[in-house]
């Protein structure tokens, strides 16, 4: 939240994108709406629709290693917990009635659990090592009739001799486990098949040489598929136990499964590609794809044959929704069918968020460089919950388009001001041009510059929109005229991008402009000035150097941080002239540049001497990020205010806190705080003063200005007050006590309602009755809410502290005492409640002790005044008599 300072100024989060999944287990429901993922010690529920979390489950501080697809609801609860194994389970599954648990372990044992009672009802032992994988399913008709008459007999025989608690059949509404199977593989490369109502194995799989990931049963079929990864896969025929076809997949297989009805079964694994085969002829029957880069394999898929689609999950925390639906549903040998189309993609968590900015025209995107070699595009609209499928990806956080070419870790971004072209800096040497235009769904690479010869860590476009820039499609027709980059080889170089296209390539050809060595280590940052005349680049070696953008000559040296610049800004067009510590306003016909440095500070730069303004100390870590926020938001409809606000400028901290500065006077004018990690990435929306902070949390937060309508809740409340106040001095006045107190209490006016109470108390003579004076405040006081109750409680307790307001406060205290009983009294919940009922018993017993001493005195007194009128000092009528002195 916005903690607020000595300004005005304020922000709340607004909207935030988070992870919702980080490594583990994922779940569909039946419908393939509601996924159900892994953070953690964490489940999330997230509706695939609208991307909306519903619930978010916590766990018992143990890191979650699977989900099992039961019948998930939208208020969920936590009915009971089990702990079934003595060593961490490894993997879980439902079965199609959802009243049946199984649970694998890491010591080979499996465990059958009834979910509505929490009760085991099976134990199975025989595989030697982790249990990697389970699948129920319900055996055909034909399998389980080929038992002979000679073989039940003895299976009769046999089962007499245990013990009644096994029970045959054990039903669940109207089914029975007489036709359920569990099947189980292993670490041992073995795969057994487990008959329920007889507690046994009935069949021991032998073919795979590996760890088993995946089983799958077909009921249409009377098929089960097996994928291990010894890179094979078997089908096995469910009535004879024996081995119909062996797959060689050829890649270490993590998922398999049956695709629909058909013989056709998909194979996820290492190489991060779904491949379709079929299952009979043991063909791949898709057509051949590329190889995807190392580190995207393929963990997990999942299939909902309700909305027909597959998703993969991946290594990368990554979740891609394919099109079940083929051409071709029983291929011939003939047949080749197309790659199931991708219909969606889900980043599962974007990882550090490193740089970010918004793109289009609308600033209706945000592009992230999230510690990867690509750049995400996701939405920033606002879907509705009836989207008629799967595929529309309009909800705000969704995944859009992904931007690939990097060969390695991309470090920064920069948009410019058109929103439709991005460049992007990486740790692949090179730097990209991409073309943005959101209205056709085009995000395609434009241009690529080779040249450094370390990682790229920083890149600026020009400033100055495009001479033709009156529309969109005249921005993407005309890219900026030039870019430069810093590197970690101490080097800047600028690019120009405006190129005559050769004939031997489609690619426009591009070169650096100049190259020059530029600091003595990494270049973190740089920055172009609104018109383009002069650049600076930030450095690790503590300084910022200003060049000419045109010669590429220094100009002048910024040199005061004590450690490494992590980031540079000039100030926008027509910023009002600011201040230093101890000068004057510095002139603004060069301007004033911003820095934010590894020494904690904040640092403002005039460009007319190359000297510091001011300097900013209120991080606890290093600044990373600075920016200028706007003058006024363009969306103000109030421009009196807006043109009142002062200079502000943001900073971002490695302590995971967004500060607002006011640039004139170097105080903070508030401090955002929703991440758990350093921030790297600041960026503002102009037309709605938007702030957006993304970090190493992996959260990305829109801080909303609040400012005006915080003045104007404030200014109403204000108001209000004062009116609320002339009201209660109306009632007062005309004796209306039942609203005077209920006022006073709203509004905490302890001295007015003292000044009440003083009045009732004093009242003579009292009305006949009455426990305070007035039997109209005894009403008010004995209909008190809890809230009002102990409120009045402490003030009671402040006034009974001083002798001259104690009697008051007895006198309203008995009558709540005596208008209340001891449990509502004693059941009071509130902050301080327990102190101020020891408030009240001590200072109270302390006035009862005063008076109790009091009346022993006044027994000295009277018997002191007796004496002395027998002896003649003090007359019947107590005044003393004449005396004579001898």
């Amino acid at each position: 939240m916005a903690s607020q300072q000595a300004s005005n100024t304020t922000f709340e989060p607004e909207k935030v994108i988070q992870p919702i999944y980080t490594g583990g287990d994922v779940v569909l429901d039946r419908e393939g709406r509601i996924l159900a993922s892994c953070l953690g010690e964490e489940a999330v529920l997230t509706d695939l629709h609208t991307g909306q979390a519903l619930a978010r489950l916590e766990g018992d501080g143990e890191v979650l290693t699977a989900l099992s697809n039961g019948r998930i609801t939208l208020a969920p609860s936590l009915l009971r917990t089990l702990k079934p194994h003595s060593t961490p389970v490894i993997t879980i599954a439902v079965d199609s009635t959802g009243t049946l648990l199984a649970t694998g372990s890491a010591d080979g044992v499996i465990k059958v659990w009834d979910i509505r009672g929490g009760f085991v009802t099976h134990t199975l032992r025989g595989h030697n090592g982790v249990i990697s994988t389970l699948h129920f399913f319900e055996a055909s008709n034909t399998e389980t009739e080929r038992e002979t008459p000679s073989k039940k007999k003895k299976k009769r025989r046999k089962d007499s001799d245990h013990d009644q608690d096994g029970m045959e059949d054990i039903v669940h509404g109207d089914m029975t486990t007489g036709r359920f199977r569990l099947a189980s593989g292993g670490e041992d490369g073995k795969i057994r098949i487990w008959d329920l109502s007889k507690r046994k194995s009935i069949a021991t799989l032998d073919s795979h040489v590996s760890v088993i990931r995946g089983l799958d049963y077909s009921p249409t079929l009377n098929w089960l598929v097996s994928a291990s990864r010894d890179k094979t896969a078997t089908v096995w025929d469910a009535q004879t136990w024996k081995t119909r076809n062996i797959i060689p997949i050829l890649e270490v297989a993590e998922a398999v499964g049956f695709v629909g009805d058909s013989t056709l079964i998909f194979t996820g694994g290492d190489s991060g590609i779904l491949r379709i085969w079929d299952a009979q002829t043991g063909q791949k029957v898709a057509e051949e794809q590329a190889d995807e880069r190392e580190g995207n394999e393929i963990i997990r898929v999942l299939h909902n044959s309700a909305m027909n689609f597959l998703m993969s999950v991946h290594s990368d925390q990554s979740l891609l929704l394919h099109s079940s639906s083929p051409p071709v549903q029983n291929p011939t040998d003939d047949d080749v069918i197309a790659d199931l189309p991708m219909i969606r993609r889900i980043s599962g968590t974007h990882d550090e968020i490193i740089d970010l900015a918004y793109i289009t025209p609308e600033r209706s995107l945000l592009a992230l460089a999230t510690n990867s070699e690509d750049i995400r595009i996701v939405s920033l609209a606002t879907g509705t919950s009836d989207e008629p499928s799967l595929a529309g990806g309009s909800y705000f956080g969704a995944d859009v388009a992904l931007l690939q070419g990097h060969e390695d870790i991309i470090i920064c971004l920069d948009v410019d001001s058109s929103g439709c072209w991005l460049a992007t800096g990486a740790k692949d040497n090179t730097a990209r041009l991409w073309k943005l235009d959101h209205s056709q769904n085009s995000y395609e690479h434009y241009a690529t510059f080779t040249g450094h010869a370390e990682s790229i860590g920083a890149i600026s476009f020009a400033q100055q929109p495009t001479a033709s820039k009156s529309s969109s499609k005249a921005a993407l027709d005309h890219p900026p005229n030039f870019l430069i980059t810093g590197s970690q080889d101490k080097t800047i170089k600028r690019w120009t991008t405006t190129r005559p296209k050769t004939k031997s390539s489609s690619q426009p050809s591009s070169r650096a402009a100049y190259t020059r060595k530029a600091h003595d280590k990494d270049i973190n940052a740089i920055s172009i000035n609104h018109n383009n005349t002069i650049f600076a680049s930030a450095s690790q070696d503590r300084t910022v150097k200003i060049w000419s953008v045109e010669e590429g000559e220094v100009q002048g040296i910024l040199r005061g941080h004590r450690r490494g610049v992590w980031s540079v800004k000039f100030a926008p067009k027509d910023t009002p002239s600011i201040s230093g510590d101890s000068t004057g306003p510095a002139s603004s016909r060069r301007g004033v540049v911003l820095t934010g440095s590894g020494d904690k500070t904040v640092k403002i730069w005039s460009l007319t001497d190359y000297s510091c303004l001011r300097t900013l100390e209120g991080h606890t870590n290093s600044v990373l990020k600075v920016l200028w926020m706007p003058s006024a938001a363009a969306s103000s409809k109030d421009l009196t205010s807006a043109s009142k606000r002062p200079v502000q400028i943001a900073s971002a901290g490695g302590d995971g806190l967004v500060k607002i500065w006011d640039a004139n006077t170097g105080e903070v004018a508030c401090t955002l705080d929703n991440h758990t990690d350093r921030i790297w990435a600041l960026t503002v929306d102009p037309t709605t003063n938007t702030l957006v902070s993304g970090g190493g949390d992996s959260v990305v937060t829109f801080w909303k200005d609040t400012t005006s309508s915080t003045a104007a809740a404030a200014a109403a409340a204000s108001t209000a007050k004062v009116e609320q106040e002339q009201q209660l001095m109306n009632y007062m006045h005309a004796g209306s006590y039942r609203e005077a107190i209920m006022l006073a209490l709203t509004l905490n006016h302890p001295a007015r309602l003292l000044s009440l109470f003083q009045g009732v108390v004093d009242r003579s003579p009292p009305e006949e009755g009455s426990l305070s004076g007035l039997n109209a405040v005894d009403e008010v006081l004995m209909n008190l809410s809890d809230e009002q109750l102990l409120e009045l409680l402490r003030r009671l307790r402040d006034w009974n502290t001083n002798a001259r307001t104690a009697v008051v406060a007895q006198r309203i205290l008995n009558v709540i005492v005596r208008s209340y009983p001891a449990e509502r009294l004693a059941g009071l919940r509130g902050r301080g409640s327990k102190e101020v009922v020891e408030g009240l018993r001590a200072y109270t017993e302390r006035h009862y002790r005063r008076m109790a001493e009091l009346v022993d005195e006044s027994y000295l007194v009277e018997y002191t005044l007796r004496e002395m009128e027998e002896v003649g000092f003090v007359d019947r009528e107590g005044d003393l008599g004449e005396v004579v002195m001898a």
